[in-house]
């Protein structure tokens, strides 16, 4: 059976559900804060090409579907909730797959009122290597009852809990060691390569966690911080409002947060101001991006 979809955020996620969900025939519309600007280019190419219809607004977007996915960035989850709000049909449910704290999920749901059935998801991994298969913990009291239209149309959505904010307190936990062992590979490694010891750590790591393929991870986190540092840095804010949400200081999120955000402000300078051989290629090769951060002042903010 054909369904009406709304993407609301039409990144790297939205383009991948985009894809995923069009194959399966589903109509589908999306909207973006940058189709308003001349950044919206290479989306709306990616829509035409995947049959999406575009929208002018959140209100558009959202007014005749039966399923809508936010997937916006962190910081833009409430503001995306409140926008899509007033314009829901009353049986819509509203998949808000959005990393942000318990709290911010608990006031988004509230927004719903009486208009579309929020659900709470968490995505549990990288999204690029699942797609829509990705692992998904749903929640809260309209869960239940959206796990039969996730399933058909291809989610991998299994059920955390009936109380919203448990599905996102399991990732923002998760979160704390995921990304923050990205963050100190990447302090880790590019100082050890400074000083001429990165082999030696390396040897080390293996011999303590042999079951870790670590040329290989480093490899990962250098791309993916090169890549989408930014949006992982404003994840792990969120992470630290999880943190003092539980009354505990978050001294791990908050660094976590800080590296993330530096790995991708050197790469917007260098990669999008210079181009060519100043800016960051995204080798394979940890060392070349390695090298390349030494070799650079650190941003100002």
């Amino acid at each position: 059976m054909t369904a009406k979809v709304a993407l609301i955020g039409y990144g790297e996620v939205g383009r991948i559900l985009a894809e995923d969900l069009s194959a399966r025939g589903h109509d589908l519309f999306a909207f973006d804060l940058k189709l308003l600007s001349d950044e919206g280019t290479p989306l709306r190419e990616h829509a035409s090409e995947h049959g999406v219809t575009l929208t002018r607004s959140y209100a558009d977007a959202v007014a005749s579907c039966e399923l809508v996915v936010s997937a916006v960035t962190a910081s833009q989850t409430g503001a995306a909730a409140e926008a899509c709000a007033p314009s829901l049909p009353p049986r819509c449910f509203f998949l808000d797959l959005n990393s942000a704290s318990p709290g911010v999920k608990i006031r988004a749901a509230k927004l719903m009122r009486d208009r579309g059935r929020y659900v709470e998801g968490a995505v549990m991994t990288s999204v690029p290597p699942y797609r829509i298969k990705v692992p998904l913990l749903v929640g809260g009291p309209h869960a239940n009852d959206a796990l039969p239209m996730l399933e058909s149309l291809g989610f991998a959505a299994r059920m955390a809990s009936h109380q919203l904010g448990v599905a996102s307190a399991t990732k923002m936990c998760r979160s704390v060691v995921v990304k923050g062992l990205e963050a100190m590979l990447i302090e880790s490694l590019t100082a050890a390569r400074h000083y001429g010891v990165e082999d030696a750590v390396l040897a080390s790591l293996r011999e303590t966690f042999p079951g870790v393929d670590w040329e290989r991870q480093a490899a990962y986190v250098f791309q993916r911080a090169i890549e989408h540092g930014r949006r992982r840095s404003e994840e792990m804010r969120e992470v630290a409002v999880t943190m003092r949400e539980a009354g505990l200081e978050p001294w791990s999120a908050s660094g976590t947060a800080e590296r993330q955000l530096w790995v991708a402000e050197l790469a917007d300078r260098h990669l999008f101001g210079q181009r060519g051989s100043e800016g960051f290629a995204r080798s394979a090769d940890w060392r070349i991006e390695a090298d390349r951060v030494l070799k650079r002042e650190w941003p100002t903010r």
